[in-house]
């Protein structure tokens, strides 16, 4: 079953022109990586996957229903009779984290769940706490974001995003604001994500750990999908714009 489907997606910023005629699916449990130069798009492919950019064109479909923009600008499914919140399905995690400040890491992570989702608070902070617990942060509960280091907040961030039980995790470079150690922090959290079969979309710059754990990549390169397929294929592919990209990453 295809949890994503992208068709013909086209996004524009004045003049320029960031996404062309954009097409992929996503099935249930795969993990797909994208990769390619800064600047091609794919940040802005998964903030219209995620409905925080409008697209310019094309068609959106979650669970085999299409997605569109209600009257109050919401995000929902287009269907008769069924409209229902789109964010639900799916969870975002930003390179910046972008945590409150203000709140604890507990009221970050329960915050969503409670107040959008309505779910009860005390199941919500059962859950949570087993995601802390997770991500070996079972001591920080009470903590403030301040207190963390960059790879405890990117983790409290993957957390939040899995406390709202999304069918799709999307990763936007999620270690770019990270030193090495604390990269690999992360990659090893998303490494056993997909070991539990989680379905991710992940933009990301670490190619060695896009080989290893995607099922599939996707090279972007000036708002088109230049190449796709499996990781092994796409790594030994025999386009030159590709082999000079990845030799840029050869020790």
């Amino acid at each position: 079953m295809y949890y994503l489907e992208m068709n013909h997606i086209k996004k524009h910023f004045d003049d320029l022109e960031v996404l062309k005629d954009i097409s992929l699916k996503v099935e249930e449990g795969q993990v797909v990586a994208i990769i390619g130069p800064s600047g091609s798009g794919k940040s802005t492919l998964l903030r219209c996957a995620t409905m925080l950019e409008r697209m310019d064109d094309g068609e959106l479909i979650y669970l085999g229903e299409k997605a569109a923009w209600s009257e109050n600008g919401a995000s929902v499914y287009e269907k008769p009779g069924k409209l229902r919140e789109l964010k639900r399905y799916y969870g975002l995690v930003f390179q910046n984290f972008n945590l409150f400040p203000h709140y604890s890491v507990m009221k970050n992570i329960c915050d969503a769940p409670v107040r959008v989702q309505k779910r009860d608070k005390k199941e919500v902070t059962e859950q949570a706490r087993m995601l802390l617990k997770k991500m070996g942060l079972a001591d920080k509960e009470n903590a403030y974001p301040y207190q963390l280091s960059g790879g405890q907040q990117q983790r409290v961030s993957i957390a939040r995003a899995l406390c709202m039980n999304p069918k799709i995790l999307f990763f936007d470079e999620p270690t770019s604001a990270l030193d090495p150690q604390l990269t690999g922090e992360i990659l090893k959290v998303i490494k056993d994500l997909a070991a539990e079969h989680m379905t991710m979309v992940i933009v990301t710059h670490e190619m060695n750990f896009a080989r290893n754990v995607a099922d599939h990549i996707i090279f972007m390169e000036n708002g088109v999908i230049v190449e796709e397929g499996e990781p092994e294929t796409l790594f030994t592919s025999d386009n030159p714009r590709i082999k000079e990209f990845l030799g840029k990453f050869e020790d």
